[in-house]
């Protein structure tokens, strides 16, 4: 009889310790703001990591939603983008769009990616830990806002002023600007040089006509046929 009570007390106290088992494991939100380029982590409702990121460029706009990771890849690598490397890809959606590290850490804070969330790749690793330990089904990602125009490097480049530098007036001819002299006084022009040829003669030398050959005198000899 004292067995009989002593049995149901043990499997109540099991059925007990199931969900506070589950209980246990902490409830991760993930939220991404494609408006200010951030990412804000919160554990259990407490706030815990606020990230830069970077999410997609005009034409591969990362999509708005709540989302449940779905697969998890620690050493995953692009076959889309030329195996680019992808370290610690969390995966939120079933076409392929994922939160992973990325090494181009300098343009963190603009939307350039390609549709996915870059995040830096110790960020990304310590994201990947964290889900990791707590379970997938214990995360959801939440995407919102929109893609702020104008703030891809591309685009800022193209759109940049081009600084013009003034160049220098050109000399077309060498008393070009020079004030005549007073009525009545000669001016006379420096000879100017041939660029890269040597000078034989220089302007205002006077010219000699060609001087006819010298004589030529003949010797008259006396006939003498024998």
């Amino acid at each position: 009889m004292r067995f009989g009570r002593i049995l149901p007390a043990s499997l109540l106290a099991a059925a007990l310790a199931i969900p506070c088992a589950a209980l246990a494991r902490a409830n991760i939100v993930v939220t991404i703001d494609k408006t200010t380029q951030q990412m804000s982590v919160a554990v259990d409702g407490a706030p815990r990591y606020v990230w830069p990121v970077s999410t997609g460029r005009a034409g591969y706009d990362t999509p708005n939603g709540t989302f449940k990771p779905n697969r998890m890849d620690a050493d995953h690598l692009s076959q889309e983008w030329d195996n680019a490397p992808m370290p610690h890809t969390i995966f939120f959606d079933m076409k392929g769009h994922a939160i992973h590290g990325f090494f181009d850490v300098k343009h963190l804070g603009l939307p350039v990616s390609h549709g996915c969330v870059r995040l830096a790749p110790a960020h990304a690793g310590t994201l990947f830990g964290l889900v990791n330990a707590e379970g997938m089904g214990n995360t959801i990602v939440v995407v919102s806002g929109h893609t702020p125009a104008g703030q891809s490097p591309a685009v800022a480049r193209r759109g940049a002023p081009v600084e013009e530098t003034a160049a220098a007036p050109m000399q077309i001819a060498p008393d070009y600007g020079q004030q005549p002299p007073p009525y009545g006084q000669h001016h006379y022009r420096q000879p100017q040089p041939y660029y890269g040829q040597p000078q034989p003669y220089y302007y205002g030398q006077p010219a000699y006509p060609p001087q006819p050959p010298p004589p030529q005198y003949y010797v008259l000899r006396p006939y003498n046929p024998y």
